[in-house]
């Protein structure tokens, strides 16, 4: 599910929104990606709140409310034209600023015409959000860099998934990777005994974590062999970086023998992943995520068959988060965890959110 259709509200009114403030704000969020803003509007909800998406004639993207200030249709059921979107019920062209700039038949337009804009940017291929916890203000900071997208080394495919699970959900299983073993089998997986005892190492600076997993002596899984002639062994790494918008992992394979498994300069097969994850309300969110890879000089292109099993990996990992979040609801108050050594990473980003809600809290008080 990319985006939200233009569906009745009855259909819609069972689920109201969380307020946004619930959430990490004055950050920048992943909205989707370059390419899915074609020549129609895009609707999505981030952090309980409606916006329409839509790239203008001049290749502007702009996000506003997704509803019409007359009679609050959805912005996302009309069209998008040269210079802004048109509401689908009496016409009225909203620009990216928000403002209405006509209404047929009418010339004049009221000052009060217009709606909620969000600031946008769009950089490396990825649609970035500014979610601020003052209406109006501008952004602090600029958007993250991801430079792999516009890297001639690397080729890339992106997709996107809704979860119905909460957003924290896939941090911790994207910052605990000893579950390839488990979950992976077919592609990204190996021996699971050796993900359980990988030489580990987690640090925290400032809002960010990183783990450090290295495998020397891997078994190589079936995707590393499909894109790399490794023999019966490969010296593997995993670098994870989350931040409190999206996760960075870097992970790949030597050849044993031939480099240093943390040198940063290693050669061998490499793969870097984007994970955008954006709430969407309480229980559910955005998952936006990209794989870059490298190629093998000697060997057929590779990229279609990483993303193709990449895609795959990602499948496996939403049918046990959303079983994963359905058993916690009907267990409820019984439904506690007991951490083991491989939730460090996980934790660490918890406290980073929870810090986070505490100042925000502190700062509207």
């Amino acid at each position: 599910m990319t985006a939200t259709a233009c569906i009745p509200i009855q259909a819609q009114s069972a689920a109201r929104a969380p307020d946004a403030s619930r959430f990490p704000l004055d950050q920048w969020y992943v909205a989707g990606f370059s390419s899915e803003l074609t020549d129609k509007p895009l609707a999505r909800t981030f952090l309980g709140q409606k916006v329409v998406l839509f790239r203008t004639g001049e290749g502007q993207v702009a996000a506003l409310e997704d509803r019409c200030c007359h009679r609050s249709l959805p912005l996302s059921c009309g069209t998008v034209e040269g210079g802004g979107v048109r509401c689908g019920y009496h016409g009225m062209l909203y620009a990216p600023s928000g403002q209405c700039i006509e209404i047929p038949g009418q010339e004049r337009i009221p000052a009060k015409a217009k709606v909620k804009a969000y600031q946008v940017q769009e950089k490396n291929q990825i649609v970035w959000i500014w979610m601020p916890r003052i209406e109006g203000a501008e952004a602090g900071k600029a958007p993250p860099d991801y430079p792999y997208h516009d890297d001639p080394r690397y080729k890339f495919g992106s997709g996107n998934y809704h979860y119905n699970s909460p957003w924290q959900l896939i941090h911790d299983n994207l910052l605990d990777l000893s579950h390839l073993g488990y979950v992976h089998l077919q592609t990204i997986g190996g021996n699971a005994r050796l993900h359980m005892n990988a030489e580990m190492k987690v640090t925290a600076e400032g809002d960010r974590v990183k783990v450090v997993r290295l495998m020397p002596g891997s078994t190589p899984p079936p995707t590393y062999k499909a894109a790399w002639p490794f023999g019966d062994k490969c010296d593997r790494w995993q670098e994870i970086e989350f931040d409190v918008s999206h996760l960075r992992i870097w992970t790949g394979a030597l050849e044993p023998g031939t480099d240093a498994i943390d040198d940063p300069e290693r050669g061998g097969f490499h793969m870097r992943g984007f994970h955008g994850i954006t709430p969407e309300t309480d229980d559910t969110c955005h998952y936006f995520w990209s794989m870059s890879s490298t190629k093998y000089p000697d060997m057929p292109d590779n990229i279609d068959a990483v993303i193709q099993q990449t895609a795959f990996t990602f499948d496996e990992d939403r049918l046990v988060i959303e079983a994963q979040y359905r058993n916690m609801l009907e267990f409820g108050e019984r439904a506690t965890w007991t951490d083991i050594h491989v939730d460090v990473g996980g934790n660490r980003a918890r406290r980073i959110v929870s810090k986070l809600l505490e100042q925000q809290a502190q700062q509207a008080g």
